[in-house]
């Protein structure tokens, strides 16, 4: 079982950058594929960017590749999504999820968070 929550989201002027976090508890944490998704108003959530059990092998959306960077601290239990260069599209309610394998599906994750709101103003 792991439990996850995330912050680190606010306001933020366009081109601006914010760090989200992801907090996870369980001692198994460092099994587990963890991903970044989003969620903007009236749209489906959709993948980010996700991290494998070591940290070897990130993948990206291309909407986000070359602005956000997502790195993890098993020692800590902790995952990260460095977001630079925000725009208004990446308005959202960003989720960290986590799983087996690495999967930009949101069903290959079995754990999410609640969420931390992200918005990018012009």
């Amino acid at each position: 079982q792991v439990h996850l929550v995330e912050s680190g989201g606010g306001l933020v002027q366009a081109g601006g950058s914010l760090r989200l976090s992801c907090a996870a508890s369980g001692r198994t944490f460092s099994r587990y594929v963890v991903g970044w998704f989003r969620q903007a108003p009236g749209k489906e959530r959709e993948f980010v960017a996700t991290i494998t059990q070591g940290g070897g092998i990130r993948y990206y959306a291309d909407s986000v590749k070359g602005r956000f960077t997502i790195s993890r601290d098993n020692a800590e239990n902790m995952v990260y999504l460095q977001m630079n260069s925000l725009t208004v599209e990446d308005t959202a309610v960003y989720y960290c999820a986590a799983g087996p394998t690495q999967a930009t599906i949101e069903r290959r994750y079995d754990y999410w968070g609640q969420g931390t709101q992200v918005t990018v103003s012009s």
